[in-house]
């Protein structure tokens, strides 16, 4: 068969035929065969050679004529039978080596001799079949049986001679015989749908005579395999095929007709010596003379070195066909103008000079060429002095928001510095202001007369950064605004001229004309492929080869040890280019190695080994094309006008009726464990488009590991799919998965699991069928098929459309409706591509319909297509889906980004990293998608800057690395030199500070603050030299590096502002800037609702392989460390929280403003996680800032792959909500209304992510094939889908996700979570360092130096507090020095246990006076426990402040009594009586939340909230709600929902409904509500009720609504 390639690397098998025209300069068959008989019948003429007299009996030589009967054999043996002389010369020379004395050495200089021996081709018959070792049995008596020839298949055949690993000859050594045999082995005849063999039927089987080893030549033998030659040769060479011979052979049928083969031939001794015949176009012959060019002169070294062939051998002629080649390279020497024989002088030029082959077209990856042209047009369409798209700074990102007035809106106070003004222009103005008022209102300032100036030519740019607001959008849409006003920090801008502006990230003219080279900037880019070879290491391997072929045409005498450097020459070669051995280059070889070891007659020696040299290097020459053309860049100034010469005859695939057809040849490079580890290896072959199967995969025959140069894997073999190319689409995809069978007795170990082990799948590759410029290259025949499309069938006008029935109506507007195509059937697919053009009135349908084609072939190409064009445009986030995976049609998707373009580049930098993830699913690199991203890149330096990042990590994708690495090659030479020195400075940056993180993190933790000074230097010296902008943020520029934290965390100086980044290695973070970035679009869609919960959008960027940059919000802590101030065992406690918060805002404004932060943002946190599915939430993941705003962090564990311990799941809950943040949401432990909100602002957060459950379904399966480990199938996003409930109302979604709140609330195991996380992290040192406050409740440490020398404290009294609970609190009464008035501090029993505590452990040695226990029977707060506790205080506190000084005089007794907030918020003692009033017995308050709606004959009461209800008895209710519908004398319209216990303040969120009522109905009807409460001991006590009349609803609608209770009567 043939190896029919096209330019995609496919083969087509195509039966060779007897007309077929052989090539020039390949020698045929019954040439070579004929050239045997010649030569043996010169040896017996010039030799006197007879053959022997006798044979075995009964097993006759096959004569010549017998033979030209016969089918063709495996393997042929020619034997050159010894005369009686030779034999008796070859006993002496045996007999006359003394073995005794004889050393290795001398023993392979003497078989090393090209002297020993009678005749290099001759092998001495009493060798043959011998399998000689160091312990070969001499007198052993081999059986003829073992040597008959067995029909083999051609792909896996035993060798009878295995060659030796190179650099040596096949033979191992060079008198021309091996000292190592393998027994052949017959394997039986198995069928195959693929390759038919021709059965081979010799009428008598070879019969060797049975070999006479004396004991002398036994020792020799001994001897010999001693030596090092054959241990590195033979031996090896000896084991490898024995062992791997069996496992590497496949049975194959044998075929009913055999050719017609007359002769021999020669012996190969190669073990990958057969192969498919290869089919080559046909080239005209040249009967005589020498080959010459048309110019009559060789340009072709090769040429020359033929030219004078005659010269060479003894002077004599060449006889029979000249020595010519089917394709002759030209390799140029330094001089063009060389004769034939001349030498050339290598030293005297550029290697890579010499070989045009690596500069021609031939070597070029026409792909690149292309996409390098269209990349220069790119650039031409931005100069560089068209200010909008080159601007040379960064703008401010924008975030829309609706205007909703409130806290949306309001005034900011701005403050502007102008060069012309001393001191700042500090005013007030609304956050809807654009900025152009802004910079107009700031120029009044300085300029009289704002006619004569131009607004549009000045910017606002952000105080200490490089960063400028947009003067086209409002003053609070920009994220920098909106930021200042959420941490409540000033709005600072300083005023520019656009002349004056510092442009340095602009490009220049000398950007706009320099070439496009891809290569050219990528030295710093870290790249996990290894590059195979560039042109220039080439140029060396082909200089080295060029060389040895020369001294073997020049040295006749010495061939056999030139032609071994020859064959090395080409095994470096090969090994340089990946292990890669093409079987032209085996053929050449093998046909070399023949050509040395023909007898010699002058003349065929001559022409046979020319011609072999030239086969070889045409062989060396096209694997070096192939090289290039797939691996190396292309070179600079090549360009497509130079290959359209070359174009070939061409047919539109449409037209052609061949099936796929391809060979599988071989894999080459295979790792050496493979060899070890796995018997057999398949492949699975797969034609795929869309990601669906076109047909059904068909695997290949299962071979084992075949050893040429090196060990691969070779199968040969012809795999047909049934499937016309015709009918294939644009974009099908040639899949191949390579499988590998365990080897069952590797290590000689059996194991049982290892037996039952499937086959492993070791590796894939995917290839488009038809290439770049939508054509498969076919070589026979010489002819490019083209794809061309249908044309588009009309779209018929919606409104000349019948109406569509009813029912399919209302399904069609369901499905479409629906958020994904995700989880669509077979039938509603059918429906929905049915009735396509019903669809359309459903805008963002689109992508279901695509999704639900019946075909992608051809022929549906067509009606496709039109039906894309005549779609309404869709939005960019709706867009976004056709740019998945499973739409592959390069129409569709250019049409997809078309819609995209219409996309701010702030919201384009939302979807960034999903943008280039799609890269993976485009056909080829020169696509729509590729352009578009670099055409938004050179407009905006943003864009560019994290394009480049997002650039540099896709790099190391195994499967796609090769072409982001050509993207971000066309980016770098794209975005100008100052932008690109930019990014180099901050690749630098990143290297040092992540080689010192390294270093770091590895160091012991007693010298790990050396390892890191040491490190600091290097980094100190970077920022003496430069000023870096960070990669986590373009405007920031470093100018400084302070260690300030721990030793991973840095912090950057630009300008005036600090901001802290930890430097993090040994994560991987894009699982981080994924979950990020989806909080940070939900946060994005919450605000463009109008609904700002105030989240902490914090950056994270992947740097490179496990590290990256992560940013550190400021005045923040974890959990652990705010709640193990209470102990280990503080995460079960309620308070830590709510007075840490307390302790950072005494006021109570303060207070108040970091609650409602609080509530804001665990409301945003808890929706986000658990959307998200985010894991791994123990306390050390959530932080809280002194502002009141809880964040989430590391995100290593998400889309509920939880975090396990053993068995045991740690994350139990939905999402974390525990009852010390319920603490500080309610204001105490009592429920409250704010718990009501925080309620309310989950299910609102909620329900409008829901609205836009498509876009994050879009985005996380756009990032499927990224490499997270935790999002690779549609299991994941199953997850997601099953979160966000799509197919539930709002009002379903609202009681949904208030039972989550309640599951959370309730869950224990995140408490216990929190403590088991505190045992792990427990490292407890003892007080806490100088900074960081003393007492839980203090903010700071005081001493008694600042507040003055206690004379006395005692306990003065107590009193009963109800805020934020009911508790007792102590009264201590305070006398210092200097003061004549008391004072007062209220301490809890808890703050008192606290003081002990420390004091403690500050003071182990000394005796403390013992404290009260804590222990209490029966209720704890009550009037009898503190009056007792009052008394135990005292006497604690009068022993304490008459202890030593050391311990009466410490800061931590001064910070204890030090007062705080609450202390001067108490009027004196004067209020310490006060009590609650309690509420009159009767009295009805409180209000209702009701959703009323109507839909499908049913209405729906949806009971929300009750808050401020009051009981008669004082306490606290256990409330639940009941309705009737009026009149209902049989009371059958009762409903009721669950009781809430003991609270003012119950959330329901409970849909009481009533179905099979109509509108009319309803009208007529009441509807009575009632509060009751759950009494134990007494019947239910009425809380109050309402009456609604439903009449005044409309029903057309929802209706939510707060309702005050009356003392309606009681039904």
């Amino acid at each position: 068969m043939a190896h029919i390639s096209s330019g995609n690397g496919f083969k087509f098998d195509r039966p060779a035929s007897p007309g077929v025209v052989r090539p020039k300069g390949i020698v045929g068959k019954e040439e070579a065969l004929l050239m045997e008989l010649e030569a043996l019948d010169k040896i017996k003429r010039e030799k006197r050679h007879t053959l022997p007299a006798t044979a075995p009996s009964g097993n006759p030589l096959p004569n010549p004529s017998a033979q030209t009967s016969t089918s063709r054999q495996e393997k042929d043996l020619i034997v050159f039978s010894e005369s009686e002389t030779q034999q008796k010369e070859l006993k002496d020379k045996f007999e006359d080596i003394d073995l005794e004395k004889l050393t290795k050495e001398e023993l392979e200089k003497l078989l090393l001799d090209d002297s020993f021996g009678v005749n290099k081709m001759t092998r001495p018959s009493s060798l043959l079949g011998c399998n000689l070792s160091a312990s070969y049995p001499g007198g052993h008596a081999f059986s003829p049986s073992s040597f008959h020839w067995t029909p083999t298949p051609t792909h896996a055949q035993t060798p009878m001679f295995p060659s030796a690993p190179f650099p040596k000859p096949p033979c191992s050594f060079q008198n021309g015989f091996s000292l190592a045999l393998s027994p052949f082995i017959s394997l039986p005849a198995q069928p195959t749908p693929f390759l038919s063999f021709t059965p081979i039927q010799p009428p008598a089987a070879l019969v060797y005579p049975q070999p006479a080893v004396t004991p002398e030549m036994a020792k020799l033998f001994d001897k010999i395999a001693s030596t090092s030659e054959y241990l590195k040769n033979g031996r090896s060479s000896s084991m490898e095929t024995e062992s791997g011979s069996v496992k590497s052979l496949e049975p194959m049928p044998q075929p009913s007709e055999p050719p017609n083969i007359s002769r021999f031939e020669w012996l190969d001794l190669d073990p990958l010596n057969k192969h498919k015949e290869v089919e080559v176009e046909e080239k005209p012959t040249v009967s005589s003379g020498p080959f010459l060019e048309e110019s009559g002169t060789a340009k072709d070294p090769w040429d020359a070195v033929l030219l004078d062939e005659p010269e060479v051998v003894d002077n004599g002629t060449s006889t029979g066909a000249a020595v010519t080649r089917s394709q002759s390279l030209n390799i140029p020497a330094t001089s063009t103008d060389h004769s034939p024989g001349k030498q050339v002088n290598k030293g005297s030029t550029n290697v890579l000079s010499k070989y045009s082959i690596l500069e021609k077209k031939e070597g070029q990856n026409l792909e690149v060429v292309a996409f390098c042209e269209d990349i220069s047009k790119l650039r031409s369409k931005f100069p560089h002095d068209v200010l909008a798209t080159n601007p040379g700074y960064v703008l401010s990102p924008v975030i829309t928001q609706r205007d909703a007035g409130g806290d949306n809106g309001g005034s900011v106070k701005v403050s502007i510095e102008i060069s012309d003004s001393q001191q700042p222009v500090t005013f007030t103005c609304d956050v809807s202001s654009p900025v152009d008022l802004l910079i107009m209102q700031a120029l009044c300032w300085v300029h009289d007369d704002l006619n004569q100036v131009d607004i549009s030519s000045y910017v606002l740019k952000v105080c200490g950064q490089e960063e400028v607001l947009q003067n086209k959008h409002s003053l609070g849409s920009h994220e920098y605004v909106q930021n200042c006003r959420k941490w409540e920090t000033e709005i600072k801008l300083q005023l520019f001229f656009l002349s004056t502006m510092r442009r340095d990230l602009a490009r220049t003219a000398e950007d706009d004309i320099s070439p496009i080279v891809l290569e050219k900037y990528l030295g710093l880019v870290e790249r996990p492929f290894k590059e195979s070879v560039t042109r220039e290491v080439l140029a060396e391997h082909l200089e080295g080869y060029y060389k040895q072929v020369n001294l073997c045409l020049q040295n006749e005498s010495t061939q056999y040890k030139t032609v071994d450097s020859v064959v090395q020459s080409v095994k470096n070669l090969c090994c340089a280019l990946d292990e890669v051995e093409t079987p032209a280059i085996s053929d050449a070889i093998k046909k070399l190695k023949r050509s040395v070891n023909l007898p010699r007659t002058r003349s065929p020696e001559v022409r046979e080994h020319s011609e072999s040299l030239v086969g070889l290097t045409d062989a060396v020459y096209e694997l070096a094309k192939l090289c290039l053309r797939s691996f190396c860049p292309t070179t600079p100034g090549c360009t497509m006008e130079e290959h359209l010469e070359d174009r070939r005859d061409s047919k539109e695939a449409s037209g052609t009726t061949e099936h796929l057809q391809f060979t599988l040849f071989a894999v080459h490079g295979i790792p050496a464990t493979w060899v070890s580890s796995f018997e057999k290896y398949y492949l699975m072959c797969a034609l795929t488009h869309n990601n669906r199967n076109l047909f059904k995969p068909v695997q290949s025959k299962k071979v084992g590991t075949y050893k040429s140069f090196f060990y691969h894997i070779k199968w040969d073999e012809s795999i047909n799919f049934p499937i016309s190319v015709a009918l294939l689409p644009l974009e099908a995809m040639l899949s191949l998965s390579l499988y590998g069978v365990l080897n069952q007795n590797a290590n000689n170990s059996p194991d049982s699991n290892k037996q039952r082990k499937g086959p492993e799948l070791l590796g894939k590759v995917s290839m488009p069928l038809f290439d770049f410029r939508r054509q498969v290259d076919f070589p026979s025949p010489a002819v490019d098929v083209l794809y061309v499309g249908p044309q588009e069938n009309g779209c018929p006008d919606p409104q000349s459309l019948d109406p569509l029935d009813p029912g399919d109506r209302s399904e069609i507007e369901k499905l479409c409706a629906q958020a994904s195509a995700f989880g669509l059937s077979r039938a509603d697919k059918q429906l929905l591509w049915d009735q396509r053009y019903y669809c359309r009135d459903y805008q963002y349908s689109l992508p279901k319909i695509l999704a639900s084609a019946p075909s992608w072939d051809w022929g549906s190409m067509g009606e496709i297509h039109s039906l894309l064009h005549h779609w309404p445009p869709l939005s960019p986030v709706s867009a976004l889906e056709l740019l998945d995976s499973k739409f592959a049609d390069t129409e569709v998707r250019k049409v997809a980004v078309g819609w995209i373009e219409s996309s701010s580049d702030d919201e384009l930098a939302d979807y960034l990293p999903q943008l280039v993830q799609a890269v993976k699913f485009e056909c080829h690199l020169n696509n729509a998608l590729v352009i578009f991203l670099l055409s938004r890149a050179l407009g905006n330096v943003n864009i560019a800057h994290y394009l480049y990042w997002l650039l540099r990590d896709a790099v190391q994708d195994p499967a796609f690395g090769q072409r982001y690495d050509r993207v971000l090659g066309a980016l770098l030479c794209l975005c100008g030199t100052g932008l690109r020195a930019e990014l180099e400075k901050q690749t630098r940056l990143v290297q040092l500070l992540g080689a010192l993180a390294e270093k770091v993190r590895q160091a012991s933790s007693s010298t790990r603050q050396v390892v890191l000074l040491e490190g600091l230097e290097r980094v100190q010296s970077f920022f003496q030299k430069n000023s870096c902008r960070l990669p986590i943020t373009p405007s920031l520029v470093a100018k400084e590096l302070n260690v300030k934290v721990n030793t991973l965390v840095f912090e950057v100086f630009p300008n005036s502002l600090s901001v802290l980044t930890v430097i993090q290695v040994g994560e991987d973070l894009r699982q981080d800037m994924l979950a990020l970035q989806m909080i940070r679009i939900m946060d994005r869609i919450w605000l463009q609702e109008g609904l700002d919960l105030r989240i902490v959008n914090f950056k994270c960027i992947s740097t490179g392989k496990d590290k990256g940059m992560v940013d550190l919000v400021p005045s923040s802590e974890t959990l652990r460390k705010i709640q193990v101030e209470y102990g280990v065992t503080g995460s079960f406690k309620d308070k830590p929280l709510a007075e840490w918060l307390r302790k950072y805002n005494p006021a109570e404004d303060e207070y108040e403003k970091a609650s409602e932060n609080f509530i804001y943002t665990c409301a945003g946190c808890c929706v986000a996680t658990y959307i998200l599915g985010i894991c791994d939430r123990h306390n050390d993941n959530i932080m809280l800032r002194s502002t009141g705003h809880m964040f989430h962090i590391d995100f290593g564990k998400f889309l509920g792959h939880a975090q396990m311990i053993g068995s045991f799941k740690r994350d139990r809950a939905p999402f974390v909500l525990t009852s010390d943040m319920a603490y500080v949401i309610n204001g105490g432990e009592r429920p409250t209304s704010r718990f009501q909100l925080f309620v309310d602002l989950c299910s609102q957060a909620y329900n409008l992510i829901r609205k836009h459950s498509n876009l994050f379904l879009n985005l996380l399966s756009l990032m499927t094939q990224s490499g997270l480990p935790e999002l690779t199938e549609v299991q994941d996003l199953k997850y997601v889908y099953d979160a966000l409930q799509p197919q539930t109302t709002d009002a379903e979604a609202t009681i949904f996700f208030t039972r989550l709140i309640e599951s959370s609330l309730g869950s224990v195991a995140t408490k216990f979570n929190f403590f088991i996380h505190n045992l792990a992290q427990l490292r407890f040192s003892g007080l806490p360092s100088n900074d960081e406050p003393i007492l839980s409740f203090a903010p700071r440490t005081y001493t008694m130096k600042q507040d003055g020398r206690i004379r006395d404290a005692s306990v003065f009294s107590f009193q009963k507090r109800y805020n934020p609970d009911k508790h007792y609190t102590y009264v201590i009464r305070i006398l210092r020095e200097g003061q004549n008035e008391p004072q007062f501090v209220f301490r809890t029993f808890d703050e008192f246990q606290e003081l002990h505590n420390k004091l403690t452990i500050l003071f182990p040695l000394w005796k403390l006076p013992g404290f009260p226990s804590k222990m209490v029977l029966g209720r704890t707060h009550i009037k009898d426990v503190a009056s007792k506790r009052k008394v135990e205080l005292s006497s604690y506190m009068h022993n304490l402040m008459r202890s030593s000084t050391e311990v009466t005089q410490c800061d931590l007794i001064y910070t204890f009594f030090h007062p705080i907030a609450r202390d001067d918020k108490t009027e004196g003692v004067e209020g310490l009586s006060k009590t609650p009033v309690s509420p009159t017995i009767g009295r009805v308050e409180g209000e209702v939340k009701l959703s009323v709606s109507y839909r499908n004959s049913t209405l729906f009461i949806m009971v929300m909230h009750i808050k401020d209800l009051i009981s008669n008895d004082g306490a606290d209710p256990n409330p639940y709600v009941k309705t009737y519908l009026l009149p209902d004398p049989h009371k059958t319209s009762k409903r009721k929902t669950k009781i809430a216990r003991k609270t003012r303040n119950p959330t329901f969120n409970e849909m009481l409904v009533y179905s099979g009522y109509s509108k009319e109905t309803l009208k007529q009807r009441e509807l009575q509500l009632s509060v009751l409460s759950v009494e134990s001991l007494r019947e239910n006590c009425y809380l109050g009720g309402i009456t609604l009349s439903l009449k005044d609803f409309d029903l057309s609608r929802e209706t939510v609504k707060w309702y005050k209770l009356t003392t309606v009567p009681y039904f």
